[in-house]
């Protein structure tokens, strides 16, 4: 009997400032994520995690570098699940950790934690920990795509 897999394509951006980073989280759930979501077909992943932060709080951010990729897979229920996450360094404007941004959904909040207690707060993928527990600064993977810059994307990645 095949097994029914359900692919997920991501994009997620890491915000750090000043030793935290801002991560989400599905209330009631015992786990965190980073800020982003699904990448629609024929969709930029720039343009995607743009839209997502967007729709999630309201803000435009700043994409500075693309750092890589974590990939996991997981059961639930009778399907297989898998998913590679896109990650992008981002900065926001006016964000710092002296206060969580407000959500624009009802079922995530934002909060700010401590990148030396980042293990604590269950971030999924686990894989994060290991690129969040380096120094990012300075550091870029190679990034490209055959799909075209939409003129909102301004084109920087």
């Amino acid at each position: 009997m095949d097994e029914q897999i359900t692919f997920h394509s991501l994009v997620r951006g890491i915000l750090v400032v000043q030793d935290h980073v801002l991560v989400a989280h599905e209330i009631g759930a015992d786990h965190t994520f980073l800020p982003g979501g699904h990448i629609e077909r024929g969709e930029r992943a720039e343009a995607a995690l743009r839209r997502e932060i967007d729709e999630e709080l309201g803000l435009r951010p700043t994409i500075r570098c693309f750092l890589g990729a974590v990939e996991r897979a997981w059961p639930k229920e009778t399907r297989a699940n898998h998913e590679i996450n896109l990650l992008f360094e981002i900065e926001i404007d006016g964000l710092n950790p002296s206060r969580p941004p407000a959500s624009r959904e009802p079922h995530i909040e934002f909060l700010w934690i401590e990148l030396r207690r980042l293990a604590e707060a269950n971030l999924k993928p686990p894989g994060l920990l290991r690129l969040l527990q380096t120094d990012i600064d300075g550091y870029h993977a190679f990034w490209d795509s055959s799909l075209a810059v939409a003129p909102t994307d301004g084109g920087n990645v």
